[in-house]
């Protein structure tokens, strides 16, 4: 794990551009990945499979969480944004944990869009609590947002039983050549809004890629 010079910044990064922990994510993730698989037979969706033969784009995932941000944090959110990106055929640059503070996560999105990303999915701070401002921190930096996929990740949230996702704030948007995109900081939320956002996001970058 590499710590940014900036206070409260905390990067984790692979080889390869994955993210390194001290605990494996495959394990914790694989029920995970097996809850999104059933769900997409179930609901008649697209068959979802690890089978990537080309990578879509460069992603880069943001986790809003105080505990995070000083390398306190347990629940493995991080690697599993960066394991389902990766299932989906994105190539992660790295995991940041930034605090909940707006201007940090600002210029932690910033720095990812300035760096030519593709994707960028932040996770957390998208609530109604007075520390969650992701959303404000967001904004600012959208050219323009996309209400479908806030709509879209809002939705299945509900339908899936997600409160988290269903109370969630969370913006959708292009910033210059990059798709933004703000998930609710729970393992449920995750879930069932990567696999809403990631086929949606493979729509948008192929769309740009055309002009």
């Amino acid at each position: 794990m590499i710590e940014s010079e900036r206070p409260g910044l905390v990067i984790a990064t692979a080889e390869g551009g994955g993210v390194a922990t001290a605990v494996s994510p495959q394990d914790v993730a694989a029920a995970d990945r097996a809850a999104i698989v059933m769900a997409a037979r179930d609901d008649g969706g697209a068959q979802v499979t690890s089978d990537v033969t080309a990578e879509i784009g460069r992603a880069l995932v943001v986790v809003i969480d105080d505990r995070a941000a000083h390398g306190e944090d347990t629940s493995l959110i991080g690697p599993l944004v960066g394991e389902l990106l990766t299932e989906a055929g994105f190539h992660v640059d790295a995991t940041i944990a930034v605090s909940s503070d707006e201007v940090e996560i600002r210029n932690a999105l910033n720095t990812a869009v300035i760096g030519g990303v593709d994707l960028v999915v932040s996770v957390g701070g998208v609530g109604v609590g007075a520390r969650d401002v992701t959303p404000e921190a967001t904004a600012g930096l959208l050219d323009r947002t996309i209400p479908g996929i806030e709509e879209a990740v809002r939705s299945s949230g509900l339908a899936a039983g997600s409160a988290d996702a269903g109370l969630s704030r969370g913006l959708a948007g292009m910033s210059g050549q990059t798709l933004v995109v703000n998930l609710a900081n729970s393992r449920a939320a995750v879930r069932d809004g990567m696999a809403t956002v990631t086929p949606l996001a493979k729509h948008v970058i192929e769309s740009i890629s055309e002009f």
